[in-house]
Formats: structure tokens, C-alpha cells, sequence
């Protein structure tokens, strides 16, 4: 199925969502669901990546990096896909399968909201050539026809501007401030928020 340039494969005789494994395809990157094999290539790129990413994420737990932790991740996962109310993603290079971060749509609401939240991480080694951004260009289609959202949206912390010029970089439009919004690394914190709506999104 072609969408906006990009293409969305689906595995056979699965139906959306729950059993669904959408594999969604950017210029250089592809994101799909995590899977349990997935692990020791997330536990390597995590670990690698700690002191890289807990300024921006909440505070990890003590068995963060543990094969248990990751298949209670995974579960988790699943039965929010089932439920229609979170997707997430890994992200990977096309050109060697190589596991470089994933993204997340959370907060799902139906009704007269239809809306989500994105979330997003990189390995550091992977940041700042690109990837994120064409992972999340590809994605928004998937938010928007297959799932059907009016409205997507996502927020960073005020001092972090590479994540803050990605999103503007990807179409998405600063609508406020909100005070001690998450509570990132153990204290609560200020939030950018963004916002990128169905008719506004950039294709192609």
C-alpha cells in the first residue's frame, strides 16, 4: 500500500489493530514492532547509550536492562497495540538491519479527540545523521490514515534543541509551554508541547 511516497507492508492474514505486525518504511530506515529477539541488540544500544539519553527520560529502573524487564516491555506492548491505545516502534537502518531507537505513539484517544502522543529515543551513536527525522516523516502517515488520528503530538524539554528543531524540522508547529509537565531523570519538568494536525502534515 502506497501512502505519500511512503510504503506500508503488512504481514498476511493479520488484521489491524491486534495481531497486526505493520513493517513501515522510510528513506533510510524502517521501524516494526519490538520483539523479544530484539534484546540483546536494545540492551547493547541502551546501555551503550545511558548517559546519552537519561537527561531527557524518566528515570530508569533499578532491572532496566534486564532480559526479564524487556519481555514485560514487550507484553506490555502488545496488549497496547491489542487495545488501540499505544504503538511502538523500533527503529532500524535499512541497509544493515542495525537497531538504532524506536519511537512510540501513546495516549491514543478516540471520540471527538482523535489524537496521540509521540515519543521518540536514539542511540547516541545514530544521533544527529538524519534518522529520527526520517523515521517520524515516515510515520505520520501510519498516524494518520491507518489509524485514522486528526491530530499528533509531542513535547521535549525547553533546553533540548536538537529534539525541538526535529520537530519543527518534520512539520510539527510550538503551541505552548506547559509547567512541570513530565517528570524527567527524578523532577518534574517544564515541557514544550507541539502539535502536528492531519491537514497540516507535510507527504511526500
Amino acid at each position: 500500500m502506497k501512502t505519500s511516497g511512503k510504503t506500508i507492508a503488512f504481514m498476511r492474514g493479520l488484521t489491524f489493530p491486534g495481531g497486526l505486525q505493520p513493517v513501515i518504511r522510510g528513506e533510510a530506515v524502517y521501524l516494526r514492532y519490538p520483539r523479544m529477539p530484539d534484546f540483546p541488540a536494545w540492551v547493547s544500544l541502551r546501555g551503550e547509550s545511558r548517559d546519552f539519553l537519561t537527561p531527557w527520560e524518566p528515570t530508569w529502573a533499578t532491572d532496566e536492562l534486564t532480559k526479564g524487564a524487556f519481555r514485560r516491555r514487550i507484553k506490555r506492548y502488545h496488549k497496547e497495540a491489542r487495545l488501540d491505545t499505544a504503538y511502538a516502534f523500533f527503529i532500524f537502518r535499512a541497509v544493515d538491519d542495525a537497531l538504532m531507537g524506536g519511537c512510540t505513539l501513546s495516549n491514543v484517544r478516540r471520540g471527538v479527540a482523535q489524537a496521540c502522543s509521540l515519543g521518540y529515543w536514539i542511540g547516541e551513536r545514530f544521533s544527529r545523521h538524519g534518522f529520527m527525522s526520517d523515521a517520524i516523516q515516515a510515520l505520520i502517515p501510519f498516524v494518520f490514515s491507518t489509524l485514522g488520528l486528526h491530530r499528533l503530538e509531542a513535547a521535549c524539554l525547553p533546553v533540548n534543541e536538537a529534539s525541538k528543531n526535529l520537530l519543527l524540522k518534520v512539520g510539527f508547529d510550538q503551541e505552548g509551554l506547559a509547567r512541570a509537565y513530565l517528570r524527567i531523570n527524578g523532577d518534574w519538568r517544564d515541557h514544550l508541547l507541539f502539535a502536528l494536525l492531519a491537514d497540516g502534515a507535510r507527504v511526500g
